[in-house]
């Protein structure tokens, strides 16, 4: 199939035209009932919903991460607490040791009465002060011990608790997309050639009036833009990724999901990002479609579901879906959301050439719709 095959159109006239009671008849469904263009709808609906339960996925992966290195850094910290501890239970039985040695019925007073040189007494007094200053720290410090040991586990069970609950939430996430992408693959399985050649030239037109019509719009700007110098490096690091395959919850280096691309192109370029297209999204400042420039990410579907990288020209680099390879796509390929910019701080370069593209970059390959390479509850 074509690399657009099922991805979702931009307008509604489109939409509206894939469904007209024309392409509805072109040929019917495996059924007989059901037009070409109802399964499309079907299956656009259900990658939508694969690669939303996708990014919910990632933000979770992305938590456990952050439960897991907590969870270590605690375990390190309570391993230090309890040596202190066992430190200060050795003291404190050293102190109770000499106590019991060096104890006598008579006190300090009488023994200052009986001793031939008061002064030396007085002497030992001090001594005797100050070890009664170091006794009283030492068992301060045997208390602090203990409170702060304790402190550290319960703080150590408690991240460990929550470790447990995000790898159970994770699974649970896993085999929600792996669910929707079976039903991708049944639905697949279940259609002819025929309708299969069908479904990729409605997609494919849809997507082109689509386009066209997102262009004709007005909503980029007809004056090219340059990208920040780190904006230039994240997306020559995408344009190295062409033709690897799309693998949800993959950040790379040998395939990536949608915001697994993204997220890496821009710590490449030494500006890390969140991993998932909704926190890009949430967190990242927005920068109208007319302001486009080189590397800035461009969002799409209501919930921010999906995330591409702008090349420019009206055209980005993406990771489309289970399946498919990173490929360059027309912007309007999906329904478009809005743009956010990794720096935008950062000025315009000057003297900036477009990367050159590998032979195939908008074709791609769309063999093979299943979960394969899904990464396991643990990973």
């Amino acid at each position: 199939m074509s690399g657009s095959v099922m991805r979702w159109v931009c307008t509604a006239a489109v939409a509206g035209a894939l469904l007209s009671p024309t392409a509805a008849g072109a040929v019917p469904g495996p059924d007989g009932g059901r037009s070409v263009a109802d399964l499309l709808t079907d299956l656009q609906g259900l990658y939508q919903q694969a690669e939303e339960a996708t990014e919910t996925y990632n933000a979770t992966a992305e938590r456990l991460k952050e439960r897991r290195k907590a969870a270590d850094d605690l375990s390190g910290k309570l391993a230090t607490a309890r040596g202190a501890l066992y430190s200060s239970r050795v003291a404190a039985g050293r102190l109770a040791r000499q106590q019991y040695q060096g104890s006598s019925e008579i006190s300090p007073y009488v023994r200052l009465l009986l001793a031939r040189d008061p002064q030396h007494a007085m002497d030992q007094g001090h001594v005797l002060r100050r070890a009664a200053r170091e006794r009283e720290a030492t068992v301060d410090r045997l208390v602090g011990s203990e409170k702060k040991a304790d402190a550290v586990a319960t703080r150590a069970r408690a991240a460990l608790d929550e470790q447990l609950q995000l790898a159970a939430r994770q699974k649970k996430e896993r085999d929600a997309v792996q669910a929707r992408l079976k039903e991708v693959e049944e639905l697949l399985a279940s259609l002819t050639a025929d309708q299969l050649s069908e479904l990729a030239r409605l997609e494919d037109a849809g997507m082109a009036d689509a386009q066209r019509t997102f262009m004709a719009s007005g909503a980029l700007s007809s004056v090219g833009r340059s990208p920040s110098k780190a904006g230039e490096t994240a997306l020559a690091y995408a344009v190295r990724q062409i033709g690897k395959p799309y693998v949800w919850g993959a950040e790379g280096p040998a395939s990536y999901d949608c915001s697994g691309l993204t997220s890496q192109a821009w710590a490449h370029a030494g500006r890390p990002i969140p991993r998932t297209s909704q926190e890009q999204w949430a967190t990242l400042p927005k920068v109208p479609l007319s302001q486009l420039r080189p590397g800035d990410l461009v969002v799409y579907f209501p919930k921010a579901t999906h995330v591409a990288m702008y090349l420019g020209d009206g055209m980005v680099v993406q990771a489309p879906r289970p399946g498919a390879r990173v490929k360059v796509s027309p912007i309007a390929a999906n329904p478009l959301l809005g743009a956010v910019r990794p720096d935008p701080g950062a000025g315009a370069m000057t003297g900036y050439r477009a990367p050159e593209l590998p032979r195939d970059a908008t074709t791609g390959g769309d063999a093979g719709y299943g979960a394969a390479g899904a990464p396991s509850s643990d990973g």
